[in-house]
This record gives structure tokens, sequence and C-alpha cells, in this order.
């Protein structure tokens, strides 16, 4: 199992997703006599996951029943455990694109943290790219190597236990991006710059305080970035729902059939038309937005070396 080389059946020591809905998934590794609890009963990994195949429908002991996914790098983003907070599928989409990223980029990234953004970038720039990512933490450094090393990518990158604004990434004029998500990515800039290529290298900073920003700006300025822009990236989600509405009083012209939107020729909507004529009301599909959604996340800042 790997998250960019992806297998048909399910093996011993593999990190899988179990299916319960949208809203209710989590992350199982594969082992040999083990079991996994759910609310629809027990799934015996011997008997229902090896040799399974990735996406069957598996029948848990009290009848109800789930399904067993691939891990893809947005899977892993929703169901990863959280040592720090992370950046989610909004963020990470744009960053891969403004970054310019592509299959054999080599990238710089600090702080590791949870390994959000990481596995999405290691997938991007597989099989001949590769990343170097620098985590202050020791003990989330050596995390992360642990899961890239589970999840059959650590080929692809190197983690580093340093600190970047003092240590750099550990590499010169090699990277064609750098992302910093630290505190204060100011101090990092001149590292980043040495880790870039000669020039055309594109970075990124991520920050949720705008004061951050303009400190970031002024040392992307001082160090001779070109094209610094900013942007925030803010998600609107609708929903499809069904919704009443009174057909105003217009006269005659109310009684029309072209005016409630139905088909008056199909005779499964002639007892639909009369009904909703004479309660006035008529019904349509409308997408409506949610009351409560994620807002601010953070700033990203994107400059290129010149």
């Amino acid at each position: 199992m790997s998250f960019v080389e992806y297998g048909d059946t399910i093996k011993d020591g593999d990190t899988a997703i179990v299916f319960l809905g949208h809203e209710s998934m989590f992350p199982v590794k594969v082992q040999h006599g083990t079991v996994t609890q759910t609310k629809y009963g027990v799934i015996r990994h011997s008997t229902d996951l090896i040799g399974k195949k990735y996406g069957s429908k598996v029948t848990c002991s009290k009848g109800g029943w789930v399904f067993i996914l691939h891990p893809t790098p947005e899977l892993w983003t929703m169901n990863l455990p959280h040592r720090t907070q992370i950046l989610y599928s909004t963020d990470i989409s744009i960053i891969t694109m403004m970054l310019e990223l592509k299959p054999g980029s080599i990238v710089c990234e600090s702080g590791t943290g949870s390994g959000s953004l990481s596995h999405a970038l290691i997938r991007t720039v597989a099989p001949t790219g590769h990343l170097y990512t620098v985590e202050f933490h020791q003990q989330r450094a050596e995390k992360a190597r642990e899961e890239f090393r589970e999840h059959g990518v650590e080929h692809l990158v190197t983690v580093t236990n340093q600190d970047v604004c003092k240590n750099g990434f550990g590499v010169s004029n090699i990277a064609d991006a750098v992302f910093l998500d630290i505190p204060s990515p100011w101090e990092a800039i001149g590292h980043a710059k040495s880790a870039l290529k000669a020039e055309g290298g594109r970075i990124c900073s991520f920050s949720p305080c705008i004061e951050q920003v303009q400190r970031t700006c002024l040392a992307m300025e001082e160090y001779g970035f070109t094209e610094i822009n900013t942007l925030e990236i803010l998600l609107r989600v609708y929903n499809v729902r069904t919704v009443s509405l009174q057909i105003p009083d217009l006269g005659k012209a109310a009684e029309d059939n072209s005016s409630t939107g139905f088909d008056s020729s199909n005779p499964s909507n002639q007892g639909s038309l009369c009904t909703n004529l004479q309660q006035g009301t008529v019904q349509f599909k409308s997408g409506v937005p949610l009351r409560e959604m994620v807002g601010h996340t953070g700033y990203l800042t994107f400059a290129t070396k010149s």
C-alpha cells in the first residue's frame, strides 16, 4: 500500500479508511488477528479485510455494513491524528497550483506538523520529485517519519528535525518551491531564498494574522522577491433543498400552467399542480448556504525569486 502507488487488494500492514458515511470515517491499520469496533459491529481484519479489494462493502457482526477505501491525501486530511492545526483541501489545492508543482518538482516545507500538506505535496511531485520537510519539534518529526514509512512514501521525502529560522532547510539552490507554515516566517525568508533554484523559484507563506503577513512581505521585498501577493480562500458550501414559495396573486395569469414550473402534459404532475394551486404554493429545488461555516483559516502570501 502506498499513498501514491495504488493497489487493488488490502494487505496486512496497510492503512485503510473505514467509511461509514460522508461525515463518519476513520483510518485503521490492517493487522492479521486484529478486530475493529464500529457502531455496526466488529470488523475482523483476517477474514473481512485482508485479501479483499479496496472499495469493498464489508458486513459487520451486527449486520450493518461499511466500505473500505484506499487512502488518499484528501481522505488522510479528513482523518489524520491532529498533532497540530492542519491545512485543509481548500488551501492545499491553491498552494499546489500557485507554486506550479508537478511530477519531478523539488519542494522544501516547514513545518511538517501533522503531515496534511506533506502527503498532498508528495503525491504531486511523485514519482521523481522530492520533499524536504523541516520540523522543529523532535517528537512530531519522528512521528512524521514513521507515518511516511508506513504509507510507502519514505523514498520521496526527507524529514529533518531542526529550527529552519536558524539552520535553514539543509539544501541549497535545488528547490522549485518553498512553503512556510511557522510563527515567524520572515525569519526564514533568507534560508528559503538559499534553498530555491537560481531563478524562478516560488515561495508561499501561510499565516493566520495580517501582522505576520506584513512583516513577511517586507522581508520578501528585502531579499529581492518579486510578484508578491497575498490572498485568502473562503469556502461557502450550499445545501440543495426543496423550497416552498407562495404563488403571487397575478389574476388569471396565475392559473396558467406555465407559471408553476410544472409540465401539465405529464399525468404525474397534474395532481401536484392542482394541489399546489389550491394551497397557493409552488415547490422547487434551491441552493441554501449553511447557517454556520468555516470562515478565515489563514492568509497565503506568494512570491517569485527573481
